[in-house]
């Protein structure tokens, strides 16, 4: 678990007139996302379940310890004809923390590979943390991938949240960025696909 996980401050602009009833009983609203303009940040309790979920999955996988070839495949994702679908949460806490690339991002690669080797660690979505190319560890990575998912739609309806699932081009495509211009960012649909990412279309 990462108890130091970056959170939100609140609006310190956003002050109640303790007077007004109709102020006093209206619902405190989140402050924005710092990734995404235009929707609320990601609740504290949510991102801590999240770190969570991810200290628990990492523990799991050291536990069963898959071969691991070092190739650097797995961020090349048109070249094994993979595609890392994330959801909205894990790709606010990945770009919370990730450091700078260039839009747009297309499918066919992860732009935080550098040299075979992952510049965003820390905060990778699950699909990340769970593919391994050893294909003794198949079966295992399914059964822990759908545990994910299901825990991460727990927490979207428990917190009232909107499931939003999809490749990792359309989180970074949209994503604001210090310096760097939007891009138009196309949205595939996951065609009812529950896995997370990485799994061969």
């Amino acid at each position: 678990m990462n108890a130091d996980a970056p959170s939100i401050p609140p609006d310190s602009d956003a002050v109640a007139d303790p007077t007004s009833p109709a102020d006093a009983a209206a619902p405190i609203t989140p402050p924005g996302s710092r990734v995404f303009p235009g929707k609320p940040a990601l609740p504290d309790a949510v991102r801590q379940a999240i770190w969570e979920l991810y200290a628990e999955i990492d523990a799991t996988i050291a536990a069963i310890s898959p071969r691991c070839d070092a190739s650097g495949k797995c961020c090349r994702f048109e070249e094994v004809g993979h595609v890392l679908f994330l959801s909205s949460f894990e790709a606010e806490i990945l770009l919370e923390q990730a450091p700078p690339y260039s839009q747009p991002v297309d499918s066919g690669n992860c732009p935080f590979q550098k040299r075979k080797l992952c510049t965003a660690r820390e905060p990778r979505p699950l699909g990340c943390r769970i593919y391994y190319c050893d294909p003794t560890y198949q079966e295992t990575s399914n059964d822990l991938t759908e545990m994910a998912i299901q825990r991460l739609k727990s927490l979207a309806q428990a917190h009232g949240l909107d499931w939003e699932y999809a490749p990792l081009h359309y989180f970074l495509n949209q994503a604001e960025r210090a310096g760097i211009p939007l891009a138009e960012a196309d949205h595939p649909s996951p065609s009812g696909r529950t896995s997370l990412p990485l799994l061969p279309d």
